[in-house]
């Protein structure tokens, strides 16, 4: 697992926590996951390559710094939604590249339904958001689509991640960075990450009752 950043934060700790009561509004649901998502960005983003770029301050020249590559957010739909625009807060001049998947519940196996990535001109560095790393299927199949379309760089950003998942996703793929806020404790019979939040989507979407 020496691919996986956990990060290690008392705000981590206490924006998890609101996430996870089962009373949290889906208001405040999305304000925790966005709040998570920058601390995640924060770690995720720390070797991003960088070019000079001369300005004017109010008192005088000098040189400073932007982004050298371009960046691509591949949300898994639908939960990954609610990480993106907090990464495009940080990053505004990222791309975002959508891909649907779900899980069938039968199985427990992720099913493709949507992708719109190019057949060419690939971004330099993905992003692949997804608040749940649970069986590490999902999270496989993304990836191996962006390394399809020739991505050189890819990283996993989920804020609750399944040591079930991080085992099967760094089997498939050991030369990507994961990065989490926590890793639980296991797996359920029925796949869901425990102690976990629940179903992310719904929470996010407020969709429970539907």
């Amino acid at each position: 697992m020496n691919k996986l950043v956990v990060l290690n934060h008392p705000l981590v700790d206490c924006h998890l926590t609101v996430l996870r009561n089962r009373n949290t509004s889906p208001a405040e649901f999305r304000q925790s996951v966005r709040r998570l998502s920058m601390l995640l960005a924060h770690s995720a983003t720390a070797e991003l390559s960088t070019t000079d770029l001369p300005i004017e301050t109010p008192l005088q020249p000098m040189t400073g710094k932007k982004l050298l590559n371009r960046i691509g957010l591949v949300p898994i739909l639908r939960a990954g939604i609610g990480m993106v625009e907090p990464m495009l807060d940080l990053i505004p001049t990222s791309e975002v590249w959508h891909l649907g998947l779900y899980r069938d519940e039968a199985t427990a196996k992720p099913v493709s339904y949507y992708s719109k990535l190019p057949e060419s001109s690939p971004v330099d560095v993905a992003f692949v958001l997804d608040p749940m790393l649970a069986t590490g299927g999902s999270a496989s199949m993304a990836c191996q689509a962006l390394i399809d379309w020739g991505v050189p760089s890819i990283k996993m950003l989920s804020i609750i991640a399944a040591p079930e998942g991080i085992a099967k996703f760094q089997n498939d793929f050991p030369q990507i960075e994961v990065h989490s806020c926590v890793v639980d404790e296991r797996l359920n019979d029925d796949s869901y990450i425990v102690p976990g939040l629940g179903d992310a989507g719904d929470r996010i979407f407020n969709t429970l009752h539907s």
